[in-house]
């Protein structure tokens, strides 16, 4: 994880990676080093994977890096207005830019309740950070993502399940970003079910 802006010097950088300032997969052709992001797909993929109704509102729960991420995401699933809160709403502003360069409307908010409806809330924050704001957040929109996967169900995500949402895990997102990278490191393609049955070994150990 924290080398995930390192290696963006190690190689010609996609685009993607690139509007993510993160790169999580390196790639070695025939000579040549790439650097790919597949944090934002595997988003993309889990989101889809759920539901094929627009999301032209998002909410984004925290600023940091995965938040990057989540933004470029909300665009390519024809989001036009993302509001992000953050604890420190400076910590947010970084975005704007990113923003500009996506095409969508980004609003800033602090860390507080009510959220504004949305189509689609995205929790980047870290584990329990997100408690006492769970219920707004479930009352705000019907498809909820929480990227923790371990541990796992969160107050979040049993606070959305209890109340009908579709509900994303870190899991869905881990699935996501592997089928991508393997179609990078082999150009082949798997089901998602292999990787969710491998999925609890490779976690426990």
């Amino acid at each position: 994880m924290p080398l995930k802006e390192a290696v963006l010097e190690l190689g010609e950088v996609d685009e993607l990676a690139r509007l993510a300032g993160a790169g999580n997969t390196l790639i070695l052709e025939e000579g040549a080093r790439r650097v790919y992001n597949t944090d934002v797909g595997g988003l993309t993929w889990a989101v889809r994977d759920v539901t094929a109704a627009p999301v032209p509102r998002v909410t984004i729960l925290g600023a940091g890096a995965t938040a990057r991420a989540a933004l470029i995401a909300a665009a390519q699933l024809g989001a036009q207005h993302v509001s992000v809160l953050a604890r420190t709403p400076s910590r947010a502003e970084p975005l704007r830019a990113l923003s500009h360069q996506v095409g969508v409307e980004l609003d800033v908010r602090p860390w507080s309740v009510p959220l504004p409806d949305a189509d689609l809330v995205v929790s980047t924050a870290i584990s329990g950070a997100a408690d006492s704001i769970a219920q707004a957040a479930v009352d705000s929109a019907p498809v909820i993502v929480d990227v923790i996967y371990d541990p796992w169900p969160t107050v979040l995500a049993t606070t959305a399940q209890q109340a009908g949402c579709a509900v994303i895990s870190g899991r869905d997102l881990l699935v996501g970003q592997a089928l991508l990278q393997i179609e990078l490191m082999t150009g082949r393609s798997v089901v998602a079910d292999v990787l969710y049955a491998a999925l609890p070994t490779e976690l426990s150990a």
